[in-house]
């Protein structure tokens, strides 16, 4: 074989080789978690007149089954017609699912957590403007052999009100994968563990959807500016 056309053979094949990453890399950074969902939200205390706070959730997410190491992102939205103003967001695990880093938040101190999560960041905010929305990376690591939650309270800035809580929603599914490399879960889904026992799902904390009313002043005491307001109210209707 001549030097010329091994020379040929051999860019040829670098050449393959580097597409063939591209593609791979392409493939890995690619956004899969769907589009935005404000499932599990609530308006909790009136916001300032012209300020519309929401949050947005990935409709679906994916674990790893070897690492339980999972990602999603967490959306801030001021859809009124004023800026916000100083906020924060909050972003709050249950259960299975601990949430490990929020790029470019705080974490909240074990003893400031809200009754019965188990982690959670506090990301402050100076303004968003009016019909604007921030995103944060959330990194996380779900026990598939537990039910999870998540939750994105949007507070003040000194957390003395709560304008908008979605969740504590769950993310699941209802058909683990435990021989796959990751199994999805959806947002709004109830987990049914891995393995055997998967009828007998096993809870942790207390059994709630939001905590009472009561319950909500006294864990605001105890965790200060990082409490929450879980709420039985009824959400706040909003004028057309």
């Amino acid at each position: 074989m001549s030097s010329r056309r091994t020379t040929t053979i051999a860019g040829s094949l670098v050449t393959a080789s580097f597409s063939l990453v591209m593609i791979f890399s392409a493939t890995a950074g690619a956004d899969d978690q769907g589009p935005g969902s404000s499932k599990g939200g609530k308006a909790v205390d009136e916001a300032p007149a012209g300020v519309e706070l929401t949050t947005l959730l990935p409709e679906k997410i994916s674990v790893d089954n070897s690492s339980q190491k999972t990602a999603a992102t967490a959306t801030v939205k001021n859809e009124g017609t004023k800026d916000s103003g100083k906020i924060r967001l909050l972003v709050v695990g249950f259960d299975g699912l601990t949430v490990k880093n929020v790029q470019g938040c705080s974490p909240i101190a074990k003893k400031n957590l809200p009754e019965g999560s188990n982690s959670g960041f506090s990301c402050p905010i100076d303004n968003l403007a009016a019909g604007k929305s921030k995103s944060y990376p959330v990194d996380a690591t779900f026990d598939l052999g537990k039910t999870g939650k998540i939750c994105l309270p949007v507070q003040t800035g000194d957390g003395k009100k709560t304008y908008w809580q979605q969740g504590p929603v769950p993310f699941g599914t209802t058909n683990p994968s435990p021989n796959a490399p990751a199994t999805p879960l959806l947002l709004g889904t109830d987990n049914t563990p891995v393995g055997p026992g998967g009828d007998a799902l096993p809870k942790t904390g207390v059994g709630r959807d939001v905590l009472p009313l009561g319950m909500a002043g006294a864990a605001l005491l105890t965790a200060g500016a990082a409490g929450l307001w879980w709420s039985l109210r009824r959400p706040a209707q909003r004028e057309a």
